[in-house]
């Protein structure tokens, strides 16, 4: 493992938090979610987002509904952060305990049981690509991707180490109408919305 020098890691904290400023100085002015990742800032504008938000809601649901007490399907586009590494996302939905909701700040990525993301229209590669990497550097176990664009998504686990750095070992894919297992909870994917066509005027 390479160890960065000091000054190096000074440098990258610097660049992180000068763009953490900036994020949060648009966050109340400029319509859309802001991440930050190693490559810079990433924009999504979802809009229109009633497709996606209902998603979101269904499995949140049907989540809790089904797991213990203790725990929470949360949402509401919680931070999730990690600075030494320069990373902050905002994941749709984050299985976690309630205990570990307590307190200031942001959420700690390693308190994480799972990820979940519904794929937006307006950038899909941020799901599919750049959290599909960077969920795993960040040690967050399960990682679920829910599609409404194509109806289909794909659960990720098991983080083992390779030369570009962490990545997920195990991929299941799944078509909407099959059940998904997520963890330990297994639901089911009948009725999730689906994104219209581009020419029906409507999507998320």
């Amino acid at each position: 493992m390479t160890i960065a020098p000091d000054n190096a890691r000074q440098d990258v904290n610097h660049v992180y938090r000068t763009m953490r400023e900036v994020v949060q100085s648009m966050d109340d002015t400029i319509p859309g979610k802001f991440e930050i990742t190693r490559e810079g800032i990433v924009h999504d504008m979802m809009a229109p987002i009633k497709r996606h938000e209902l998603t979101a809601l269904r499995l949140r649901k049907r989540l809790e509904a089904i797991m213990p007490d203790a725990l929470v399907a949360h949402t509401g586009a919680p931070d999730v952060e990690d600075a030494p590494e320069g990373i902050l996302r905002l994941p749709d939905i984050i299985v976690i305990a309630e205990a570990d909701m307590e307190g200031d700040g942001s959420f700690d990525p390693r308190t994480l049981i799972a990820a979940i993301e519904v794929v937006s229209r307006s950038n899909p590669d941020n799901d599919w690509v750049s959290k599909m990497r960077d969920y795993p550097l960040l040690g967050i176990p399960i990682y679920a991707i829910f599609d409404p664009r194509t109806g289909t998504g794909a659960v990720l686990s098991e983080i083992h180490p390779t030369p570009q750095g962490p990545r997920y070992a195990t991929r299941t894919d799944f078509d909407y109408g099959e059940d998904v297992t997520v963890a330990e909870w297994t639901i089911s994917t009948e009725g999730l919305p689906r994104y219209e066509d581009q020419t029906g005027g409507a999507g998320a």
